[in-house]
């Protein structure tokens, strides 16, 4: 997203849009059977010492690649309950894993999507788009003019707009996948460190374990849009750049996850570009898992120690996305950790 802030308003930012673990429940509840439950694998501890248990949420194999089907299925699927679904169907601003998730879906609900991306939008990301299902529509240079451009057209067409992470049912949707980890580790996890670019993710997970473990937000040192709210009290917009700014390049953190980053005591841990890089490639040597940058910061944190586990603690670590180019996984040397 390239420094696109994704700051649209919460209906009214007041307390009864900050989704609760019942949210999430609702969620997981409404999307079952339309997302996939994605695999968790355990991992040696003794490479994350004094961990007692370490897991890897592979979360990167869900539909389209990334956490954001379950978010963009229960936005759809809730308004269809609420009779809130019009024949226009639904429009979204983003040329990346959100827009994908709203085009599948879309197309899974049976109505039609509109997906807006600038002009000069990558090529594979548009064609991704179409496969989907979506009508792609270009404008402007930037993705601010998307995001006008798309917000005006659902105003305009009465469509659902669906925004990538400051929703309520967008936020519950994501939870779901803290509600699935809870189960296939029987409530034993005492931490889950996972990325955090416009907070999403973070919020629905937070919420879906609040009480029974705690959330660690890992963000790259150029993008600390969590770090930056927590620290000055509220979301505000931080400079974006680095390796892994086409994930988790939002600009602001959103109100829903600032709210309930602060209701759960949400921690923020800040990882260098280096560390990314070199996460990303040891994930690949050490488990043939092709992650984005925006995935392998959390990884970085553990393997860095800017996330240091105690004593005996249980860590799950989500890998959130796997829309990349791999070329750069298969050169020479690749191979030469395992």
């Amino acid at each position: 997203m390239h420094g696109f802030s994704l700051a649209f308003p919460v209906r009214g930012g007041q307390a009864r849009d900050v989704i609760t673990c019942s949210d999430v429940q609702a969620a997981a509840t409404r999307i079952r059977g339309r997302v996939r439950m994605t695999p968790l694998i355990e991992v040696d501890p003794a490479m994350f010492p004094p961990a007692a248990k370490v897991w890897f949420k592979l979360e990167q194999l869900q539909y389209t690649g990334s956490f954001k089907a379950r978010g963009a299925t229960n936005r759809i699927l809730s308004a269809a309950e609420d009779d809130r679904l019009p024949e226009a169907g639904v429009v979204a601003a983003s040329g990346g894993n959100a827009g994908m998730a709203i085009a599948f879906a879309a197309t899974r609900v049976g109505v039609p999507a509109q997906v807006y991306v600038p002009e000069n939008a990558p090529a594979v990301k548009v064609g991704k788009l179409r496969e989907l299902g979506a009508e792609v529509v270009r404008i402007g240079t930037k993705y601010a003019d998307a995001q006008e451009a798309a917000t005006k057209r659902a105003a305009e067409t009465g469509a659902l707009f669906c925004h990538p992470y400051d929703q309520p049912e967008i936020c519950a949707g994501q939870g779901t996948l803290g509600q699935e980890l809870l189960e296939q580790t029987a409530g034993e996890v005492d931490s889950v460190l996972l990325a955090v670019g416009g907070g999403g993710l973070m919020a629905g997970v937070a919420a879906a374990t609040d009480g029974s473990a705690r959330v660690i937000g890992v963000e790259p040192r150029t993008i600390p849009t969590l770090h930056d709210a927590l620290v000055t009290g509220g979301p505000i917009d931080v400079e974006v750049s680095g390796v892994s700014a086409d994930s988790l390049g939002a600009s602001r953190l959103g109100e829903i996850a600032f709210e309930v980053a602060a209701r759960t005591g949400v921690r923020s841990v800040l990882v260098d570009e280096q560390d990314i890089v070199a996460a990303r490639r040891w994930l690949w040597d050490h488990f043939r898992q092709a992650v984005e940058h925006g995935t392998a910061v959390a990884v970085a944190a553990l393997r860095t120690g800017a996330y240091q586990p105690t004593d005996g603690e249980r860590v799950a670590v989500v890998l959130c996305g796997a829309n990349t180019d791999v070329a750069d996984l298969s050169s020479t040397g690749a191979a030469s950790g395992t």
